[in-house]
């Protein structure tokens, strides 16, 4: 039986999702993989950090979340000072890095994780931005050190798409792809066609939660741009930046402009797309009116799908239905199992 430290930098949502996978899958871990597992470090932006070499008492730190109680109550040493000295100190195995994205450069996180793989540490992460800004040198790290760099959980949450062409689809070569990829765009836009008016359905988004006080990241694409970049740069091998991505967001379309894609039988849809060109990769993000053939067409709500074009199976489709923390949060025990079996 292998055991393993884990630490958690970032403790949100997704992070909090995460500590209860492991205790509801804590049996299955040991029973079908050998693997026992203790978390040694939490990290939090705004409560607090806990130290525990010993291992943390998951659900009390839960509760004191839960409770708005620090961390700090339960550390059983120093609190650090900052993030990297957590990394140093947290004893762990295995790094969760769910620290939010930088659209620009990827930082902090691109330094998180290029320490812990310098400290032998397996580096998993949710984070869009060190795939974007810093695949090629954190993975040939993680290689150097003989450690897992994964990120499934950075597109289309849990659903197995860098694992799919890593491992089910050895040889195949991406030509192409297109999808829906932001799921509130996608849930503001299904709400426009049942009669809300932009605002109140960008409003909506906001009051369950996924869609920020700052809505922009999504309406005007940039979310949709990072995960089209993730996509390029480590399924097709070509690095590519958000910056570099043709963006339209869906902020200019009305409630005139779904009524006329209705009169045609066609759906506005926040469209994602990328093509071989010779050496290079074109790739967009703009609304576009999707016709009644198209699979795009019958994904409504917060539902999330990627069709993908290769030179040997042709087309292959990827959808993911009712996303949240805890389809995230499988991706990162996915990538946990993966990484340490």
């Amino acid at each position: 039986m292998a055991h393993y430290n884990l630490a958690l930098l970032g403790f949100g949502n997704v992070g909090q999702a995460l500590a209860k996978l492991l205790l509801d899958k804590q049996e299955e871990l040991a029973s079908n993989y050998n693997i026992t597992f203790s978390i040694t470090g939490i990290a939090t932006g705004s409560h607090g950090t806990a130290l525990d070499p010993g291992g943390i008492d998951i659900e009390h730190a839960l509760a004191l979340i839960q409770d708005g109680i620090s961390l700090d109550d339960i550390s059983m040493d120093e609190i650090p000072p900052g993030a990297l000295d957590f990394i140093r100190r947290c004893e762990a195995h295995v790094l969760f890095e769910n620290t939010p994205v930088n659209y620009i450069n990827g930082q902090p996180a691109i330094d998180h994780l290029e320490l812990a793989l310098n400290q032998g540490m397996h580096a998993i992460t949710a984070n869009k931005g060190p795939v974007v800004h810093a695949y090629q040198q954190l993975t040939e790290l993680a290689t150097a050190k003989n450690r897992k760099f994964f990120f499934e959980s950075t597109v289309m949450d849990g659903a197995p798409i860098f694992s799919l062409f890593r491992d089910a689809l050895p040889g195949a070569r991406l030509l192409s792809f297109k999808g829906i990829l932001n799921s509130t765009t996608n849930l503001i836009l299904t709400r426009m066609e049942d009669g809300e008016d932009f605002d109140q359905a960008v409003a909506y988004a906001q009051k369950i939660g996924i869609a920020e006080t700052d809505p922009s990241g999504d309406v005007d694409g940039w979310d949709a741009a990072i995960k089209v970049a993730a996509l390029v740069t480590v399924l097709m091998g070509v690095p590519l930046k958000p910056s570099d991505i043709e963006r339209t967001g869906i902020g200019e379309l009305q409630t005139h402009d779904i009524q006329r894609a209705r009169e045609q039988g066609r759906r506005w849809k926040l469209v994602c797309s990328a093509r071989r060109e010779g050496e290079d990769v074109q790739a967009v993000v703009e609304p576009q009116m999707v016709p009644p053939d198209s699979p795009l067409f019958l994904v409504d709500g917060t539902t999330s799908i990627v069709q993908f074009e290769t030179d040997v199976l042709g087309s292959l489709s990827v959808m993911e239905t009712d996303p949240g923390p805890h389809t995230t949060a499988y991706g990162l025990l996915a990538d946990f199992i993966n990484a340490v079996r």
